[in-house]
């Protein structure tokens, strides 16, 4: 499966979708402090790691917002696509600016960014790990795409309701064989080079599902106390895969491995719903978008027996 573009607007069908002063226009738009406060109220910024970067990176509050796209990932590719739509907002899930720096000039990859987004009238919010908690958030909706019942989180938010924080695990309606379930998730994911990666018995039995949308060993604690069959997640490095496959049980919990991007792109189509039925409930008549861009870092792969 291929990234897609999703429009969640709610537009007359005579209007085209080409901007907000079609005559069938229904609302009106947004300024930017507006859809910060509708973004606080879906994924609350209390509910970000410690460590985190979420919120306002470009943009002046006060700014009319009409049309919206959501990524992934705040590349120049993806500004390019925003600019070009006429995105006044991009949304992404991973920061821009993460880590400190001490210069924006344009011949670096971080200035290139930050001056064309200003350069260009778009700005950039970040809805990253209190996306990931909130509910609703990143590995909700990859719990829901998987059918699991019972859905708890793996690591309870602390400053958020019972049912918020990093990761989830649930139960499948019925057993299924190892293969089965890692072809559902290769199914579910759009297509990026490295693939699905799997450790454990094919034919291995699963029911009791933990994952985490992303980077996710620094939680193999938390998916031992889960007992868990099997462990979904992204960027599973060598030592802490070695590592907890040592210390499995019984061979579990087995572990899948995806790619980063792909497993948060799910949301990013159930996000910009969110937002839109949040906006269009207070009478704004905004475009929403999903970016096309693929922003997998890999391009393609080699194995064995492969071409």
């Amino acid at each position: 499966m291929e990234p897609e573009n999703h429009d969640v607007s709610d537009r007359p069908a005579d209007n085209g979708g080409a901007g907000n002063d079609g005559e069938g226009s229904a609302g009106t738009a947004a300024t930017l402090g507006m859809i910060q406060l509708a973004l606080e109220e879906l994924w609350p910024e209390s509910l970000a790691e410690a460590w985190d970067e979420v919120g306002l990176v470009a943009g002046h509050p006060s700014a009319e917002v009409s049309r919206i796209l959501f990524a992934v990932d705040p590349t120049l590719e993806v500004i390019e696509e925003a600019v070009s739509w006429g995105a006044e907002l991009l949304i992404t899930h991973h920061p821009l600016l993460l880590k400190g720096v001490t210069s924006v000039a344009a011949n670096t990859s971080k200035g290139k960014a930050v001056h064309r987004l200003i350069e260009s009238g778009t700005a950039l919010l970040t809805v990253h790990t209190n996306g990931d908690s909130a509910v609703g958030g990143v590995s909700d909706v990859l719990a829901d795409a998987l059918g699991l019942q019972d859905v708890v989180p793996l690591t309870p938010a602390a400053n958020g309701l019972p049912e918020e924080g990093i990761g989830r695990v649930g139960d499948l309606a019925e057993v299924r064989t190892l293969g089965d379930f890692a072809a559902q998730v290769f199914g579910i994911l759009p297509s990026v080079a490295g693939g699905v990666r799997v450790s454990g018995d094919r034919d291995g039995l699963v029911r009791r599902v933990a994952l985490c949308g992303g980077a996710g060993d620094s939680l193999f604690d938390e998916v031992r106390a889960s007992n868990a069959d099997v462990y979904l997640t992204a960027d599973l490095r060598h030592h802490p895969a070695s590592e907890a496959r040592e210390a499995a049980v019984n061979d579990r919990p087995y572990l899948i491995d995806v790619s980063h991007f792909a497993s948060e792109w799910l949301w990013l189509p159930a996000a910009a719903a969110a937002l839109g039925n949040v906006l269009t409930d207070q009478g704004h008549d905004i475009e929403i978008r999903v970016s096309t861009t693929n922003s997998d870092p890999w391009d393609f792969i080699l194995t064995p027996g492969g071409d």
